[in-house]
């Protein structure tokens, strides 16, 4: 029989200027113009701010930090399984790149 599951730990959100730019680095690295994709109505502020605000929960901060590093001459890159935000830059980057 499997009894209760512990809740998982709380922790607090990240620094929002961190992961802002966090987000903006993924998104470069694959391929994604964000200003351009906000300009053409593919991204709006909402979902903007739940990418962002979706990065701040995330715990593998180091590991994107690493990967950008390792990617950074790789501006066609598919975003890592990892990001809490890979699906949304895929669908980003197919619409900006048909």
């Amino acid at each position: 029989m499997i009894g209760p599951q512990k809740a998982p730990a709380w922790r607090p959100l990240g620094r929002p200027g961190v992961h802002y730019w966090l987000v903006q680095r993924m998104a470069k690295t694959c391929g994604v113009d964000t200003a351009q994709a906000a300009q053409s109505g593919a991204l709006d502020p909402e979902t903007w701010v739940e990418m962002v605000t979706g990065c701040r929960s995330c715990t593998w901060v180091d590991g994107c930090d690493r990967w950008l590093k390792a990617h950074v001459d790789d501006p066609t890159a598919a975003p890592p399984a990892e990001c809490r935000n890979a699906d949304g830059l895929r669908r980003l980057a197919e619409r900006s790149n048909p």
